[in-house]
């Protein structure tokens, strides 16, 4: 499991300290909105393809050969 991206620390950072001093806007650069962006996109690109490839895991196949009875 990866760890938690500098953008997206740096963005749950500034929201706490939003929230802490009770601000009413929060305010980002161009180039951490374009980290964030691209972080935020990664992560629903990599969980639609985890969700894809867990409704193929899902398949369970049996063989029986019923034994050798006499």
């Amino acid at each position: 499991m990866e760890t938690i991206s500098i953008a997206i620390k740096n963005f749950n950072n500034k929201v706490k300290v939003m929230n802490q001093t009770n601000g009413r806007q929060l305010i980002l650069s161009a180039e951490e909105a374009r980290n964030l962006h691209s972080d935020i996109y990664n992560l629903l690109a990599n969980f639609a393809e985890l969700q894809s490839g867990a409704a193929n895991d899902n398949v369970v196949q049996i063989n029986l050969d019923g034994g050798g009875f006499k």
